[in-house]
């Protein structure tokens, strides 16, 4: 596989983009499918949102989940966490918002029933490694429902190695059958592809959205429940 930009530079091209959509009134919406809805969360659970952005998804499942349940929303950008803060509303008291690096999230194991993120974990240098934080932080028998780009094709080495590229949720796109080996080999044995998109040019290159359920599986019965 080509290159990929230096981790700072791509931090700074990911940063820069968003810090700017955040207040911008004209952003639109930042997704690529609907994470959100198929994870039909339910009450008492607790739902962390990957690249939760302004909130809004966290603020839904707040109120979706309950005051026995929480939503948490995960970011590295600040200027989206304050967007996000600034949009709960003072009688939601179940939301909180963590600045964190998607591949080390500063979540304790089995921490959530069900984890979505939408059009973001392809901004990962480490896709693999993201998934396998998902596994942790989610409890046996929780699921993640995630929306995301992939690329038809591996994508030429001038676009791999364009941070500008990365920021606009295309550059880290990867095949399919790349990014569904990431999934499984961080310890999901079970995922569907619930949407496929139609496939669109996008900086002079093909990509597609897919709309992924997973499940970590539970502990056979008479062994531990712990995270693995």
């Amino acid at each position: 596989m080509s290159c990929c930009p230096a981790p700072r530079t791509l931090e700074d091209a990911v940063e820069a983009r968003y810090g700017a959509l955040a207040t911008s009134c004209c952003a639109g919406s930042l997704s690529c499918g609907s994470a959100f809805d198929i994870s039909a969360p339910q009450r008492g659970e607790v739902l962390v949102d990957l690249g939760c952005g302004r909130g809004r998804d966290v603020i839904r499942a707040a109120d979706r989940v309950g005051d026995k349940g929480a939503a948490i929303g995960v970011d590295r950008t600040d200027a989206m966490l304050a967007a996000a803060r600034a949009a709960v509303p003072p009688y939601q008291r179940n939301v909180r918002f963590v600045r964190s690096d998607l591949a080390s999230l500063d979540l304790p194991d089995a921490a959530a029933d069900v984890v979505i993120s939408n059009c973001t974990i392809n901004h990962a240098r480490d896709k693999e490694a993201v998934y396998r934080e998902v596994h942790r932080v989610l409890r046996p028998g929780g699921r993640f429902v995630v929306s995301d780009v992939i690329a038809e094709q591996e994508l030429p080495q001038a676009v791999r190695e364009d941070p500008a590229a990365w920021a606009a949720c295309y550059g880290g796109a990867v095949p399919e059958a790349e990014y569904l080996g990431a999934i499984s080999r961080a310890g999901f044995a079970r995922v569907d592809v619930v949407e496929r998109s139609e496939p669109y040019e996008k900086g002079g290159v093909v990509v597609r959205s897919l709309t992924l359920r997973g499940f970590k599986q539970s502990p056979p019965v008479g062994e531990g429940g712990g995270s693995t």
